[in-house]
């Protein structure tokens, strides 16, 4: 019942980690962050690894599961650091697009709230194509919003952790007490087989046996 309990947790952990893995992957795409890309593209391999080894009863997978569980808490405490500025770190640099371009976050722009408005320059020398944005009115501000998906991630992974590590101990002790009983040895609760029996040919007889029987009806049809 255990077992059965904190699998069916798991797989439901799993399920909830891979929605907010695809949900965030989806608003980090429109805002071209391709480390975060990179790092959910991972979390989202890893995840379905750990529900696949989850229902299938394969321990080894959900070990790489939750020493991944454990990168991805890390990597979402630097992103918290990465937009609070803690550290020296800063969220107006390129670090999230790997100083590919000068992208940032999606809510940036697109928060709830959030007015934009396009200004076009006016000075002169400066190329027409070139424009500003102008963002107001957003109730939270960008950096808060990454900082909750952060959090939510980070949430979901420790106690994913430890429903994991508490499902590997549930499979170990399964397998223990399978070899315990006789796992290894076949025959240890089963009758012993059976020998094998030589059938040799039965040679010919040069005299045949009759009944009396026989005899007796013979003679009086005779």
């Amino acid at each position: 019942m255990g077992c059965c309990t904190g699998r069916c947790t798991l797989i439901f952990l799993c399920s909830l980690q891979l929605l907010a893995a695809l949900e965030r992957q989806i608003f980090d795409f429109l805002g071209f962050q391709w480390a975060p890309i990179l790092g959910n593209f991972l979390q989202i391999i890893v995840v379905i690894l750990g529900l696949f080894g989850t229902i299938q009863f394969r321990p080894r997978y959900i070990v790489v599961y939750t020493v991944w569980t454990a990168l991805w808490v890390t990597w979402n405490v630097f992103i918290i650091c990465f937009y609070l500025e803690v550290g020296g770190l800063s969220k107006e640099t390129d670090l999230m697009t790997f100083n590919i371009s000068m992208h940032r976050s999606w809510w940036r722009e697109h928060g709830p709230g959030c007015i934009r408005r396009v200004v076009r320059p006016s000075s002169p020398g400066i190329l027409e194509d070139y424009s500003y944005v102008s963002v107001t009115g957003c109730i939270i501000d960008f950096q808060y919003l990454e900082v909750i998906h952060s959090a939510i991630q980070i949430l979901l992974s420790l106690i994913g952790f430890v429903y994991a590590c508490y499902v590997i101990s549930i499979f170990m002790e399964d397998e223990d007490s399978f070899d315990f009983i006789g796992g290894l040895d076949t025959y240890s609760y089963r009758q012993p087989p059976q020998e094998h029996v030589e059938l040799k040919p039965v040679k010919p007889v040069g005299k045949v046996l009759v009944p009396r029987t026989s005899l007796i009806l013979l003679t009086e049809l005779n």
